[in-house]
C-alpha cells in the first residue's frame, strides 16, 4: 500500500488500538472506538477521501456527458462531410467533369469497386464462412459456481471489500 497520510493515521490508530487494550484488557468494543475515535483523525480524514472520490465521480460523469455530446457532434460532422462528398461526386459524374485543379486541391472523379450485397446469407457456400474462436462464458461459470455447480478448471477467487456511498 502507497504511503499517504490516510494510511500513516492508519497505523497511528492501529497502534493505539493495540496500546489501549494491551493497558485496558477488559475494554468493551464501543468504549475503544470511542476513544479511538477522540484521539485520531482517523474517520474525519476517511470522510474527507470519500468526499473527494464524490467529487471525482461527479466529474467523471460530466466528462462521459460531455464525450457523450462531441461524439454525437463529431458522427453529424462525418455525416455532413460524407454527404458533401456523395453530392460533389454525383455533380461531377452527371457533368461530365473528370479533374478540377485549384490552388489548394486536385479532384479527381474516380471509379470505386462495386459492393459486396448479400441476398441470401443461408444459399452462401460454407466455404466463405470464417470460424470463430470460442468465447469463455465468464458471467456463466460465475452463475454456475454460485448456484453450488462444480465446473473443472475453475473456481471463485476470494471476495474483497468495497465501501458503499449514499448521498441522498
Amino acid at each position: 500500500m502507497v504511503s499517504t497520510p490516510l494510511t500513516s493515521e492508519l497505523s497511528n490508530h492501529q497502534y493505539l488500538r493495540w496500546k489501549l487494550e494491551e493497558q485496558f484488557p477488559d475494554v468493551d468494543e464501543e468504549t475503544l472506538l470511542d476513544t479511538l475515535e477522540g484521539i485520531t483523525s482517523l474517520r474525519e480524514m476517511i470522510a474527507e477521501v470519500v468526499r473527494s472520490r464524490q467529487d471525482d465521480m461527479a466529474f467523471i460523469s460530466a466528462v462521459r456527458a460531455r464525450i457523450s455530446d462531441m461524439q454525437e457532434r463529431l458522427s453529424r460532422l462525418d455525416q455532413r462531410a460524407e454527404k458533401k462528398k456523395e453530392i460533389v461526386a454525383t455533380v461531377l459524374e452527371r457533368a461530365g467533369i473528370k479533374k478540377i485543379t485549384e490552388a489548394d486541391f486536385t479532384l479527381s472523379l474516380r471509379s470505386t469497386n462495386p459492393p459486396l450485397v448479400v441476398i441470401e446469407e443461408k444459399q452462401i457456400p460454407e466455404a466463405y464462412w470464417k470460424a470463430q474462436p470460442p468465447k469463455l462464458d465468464r458471467l456463466g461459470l460465475i452463475s454456475a459456481l454460485k448456484a453450488g455447480i462444480e465446473v473443472s478448471g475453475v473456481t471463485l477467487g476470494n471476495g474483497g471489500v468495497t465501501i458503499s456511498v449514499r448521498t441522498k
